[in-house]
């Protein structure tokens, strides 16, 4: 299993910075219940105008998130850039009878979120300095989470199918397994996980521009309910950095694999279902 990512910092410490894009790149092979060997640095820095000791800070992040995940930093490489971006490429292991994909959602099936929504209103509210500190610190932990112990749980559950929530966010990524699986998902969005402060932050204006292009994209393919709270719906759109696992459980095992999770001290609640194909791939309902 292999996948890269690397993005700009979306928070001030470098530190930080260095763990968040590295717990995003490695969740792309949790996503699929693999498990992370060997990572590759990748450098964009624009060495004119930033000590050095800034990347330091975000490689010493970077790696203390790859050991966490029982991975090691084998290499990478760096070019001189005019903007700062890093990031990781990951290569990881799993039994191929075990591997997890997007499109293996039945009718029926219960639909777990293992972190809370609210990352891309956040830090974009970090940004024009109007994220409360409570608020970016629940972000901060959120992304710089591994999404391992999840990974785990939904292997040891046969998961049906999953996906990691990040770019397209949470209705961008639920409408790829719906359509790759053949089914309709049925969300109840006063259910949804979120992060302190995102609705009121939306309502202020703190919309990522990812999150415009994502609800143009899937729009199509949705229908909101009168009964969703109107508040909430940024959210659904919202782009997510080192966001949680969507994964589908059949119905037997939800209230196990719920326990567990709320065990590990993960967001546990289900957040929605899949239901055999209707006339558009995602309903949300309030």
């Amino acid at each position: 299993m292999q996948t890269v990512d690397f993005f700009p910092p979306i928070v001030d410490d470098p530190y930080a910075f260095g763990q968040i894009a590295a717990a995003n790149a490695l969740s792309d092979i949790y996503a699929m219940g693999g498990r992370p060997l060997t990572a590759l640095n990748i450098v964009g820095f624009p060495l004119s105008t930033m000590p050095i000791e800034i990347l330091t800070e975000i490689l010493r992040g970077g790696n203390d998130k790859i050991e966490e995940a029982g991975a090691v930093v084998v290499g990478g490489h760096s070019i001189k850039d005019k903007e700062l971006k890093f990031g990781v490429a990951v290569t990881g292991i799993i039994e191929t009878d075990k591997v997890v994909t997007n499109a293996g959602a039945k009718p029926g099936d219960v639909l777990f979120l293992t972190k809370p929504l609210g990352t891309g209103i956040i830090t974009t509210g970090i940004k024009r300095e109007k994220s409360s500190t409570n608020a970016a610190e629940a972000a901060i932990r959120s992304m710089t989470s591994l999404n391992a112990k999840a990974a785990e749980l939904m292997v040891r559950f046969g998961a049906h199918a999953a996906t990691d929530i990040t770019g397209f966010g949470l209705l961008g990524h639920a409408y790829e397994m719906a359509s790759a699986s053949g089914v309709t998902i049925r969300i109840s969005a006063g259910t949804l996980p979120l992060l302190p402060q995102a609705v009121e932050l939306a309502a202020e204006g703190m919309i990522p521009g990812g999150a415009k292009d994502n609800r143009e994209f899937v729009e199509p393919h949705v229908r909101i309910e009168d009964s969703v709270d109107r508040k909430l719906e940024p959210l659904l759109f919202d782009p997510q950095t080192s966001g949680g696992l969507f994964i589908a459980i059949t119905a037997e095992k939800a209230e196990e694999f719920e326990q567990a999770l709320a065990t590990l001290g993960l967001t546990s609640k289900p957040i929605g279902r899949a239901e055999v194909l209707s006339d558009v791939s995602i309903i949300v309902t309030g």
